[in-house]
């Protein structure tokens, strides 16, 4: 079982960056591949990126390509989403995800992942 809890959204300028922090709880926490969803408001969640077991391996969304950088710190069971360049379209409830112990990273759609945080806001002002 992993317990998930995100913080730093608010409210930034475009152009501006944020970076938001997902504090996990577990005994699995290190063998879990995590991931980064978002949902706007209307819209269905939409896959961010995720990152493998050991911060090694990332993969990211062509529409977050080059601005967002998605690391962990296993020592602190804490997974992180830098976000650079940030354009209004990038508003949405963000959300952390973890997949089942062991599976892979490539992984982006909702239902490959097993458990979920209460998500954090991130709005982007133009």
């Amino acid at each position: 079982q992993v317990q998930l809890v995100e913080s730093g959204g608010g409210l930034v300028q475009a152009g501006g960056s944020l970076r938001l922090s997902c504090a996990g709880s577990g005994r699995t926490f290190s063998s879990n591949a995590m991931g980064w969803f978002r949902q706007a408001p209307g819209k269905e969640r939409e896959f961010v990126g995720s990152i493998n077991w050991n911060g090694g391996m990332t993969f990211y969304a062509e529409a977050v390509k080059g601005r967002f950088t998605i690391s962990r710190d296993n020592a602190r069971n804490t997974v992180y989403l830098q976000m650079n360049s940030l354009k209004p379209e990038d508003t949405a409830v963000y959300y952390c995800a973890a997949r089942a112990a062991r599976l892979g990273y490539l992984a982006g759609a909702p239902t490959q992942y097993a458990y979920w945080g209460q998500g954090t806001q991130v709005t982007v002002s133009s």
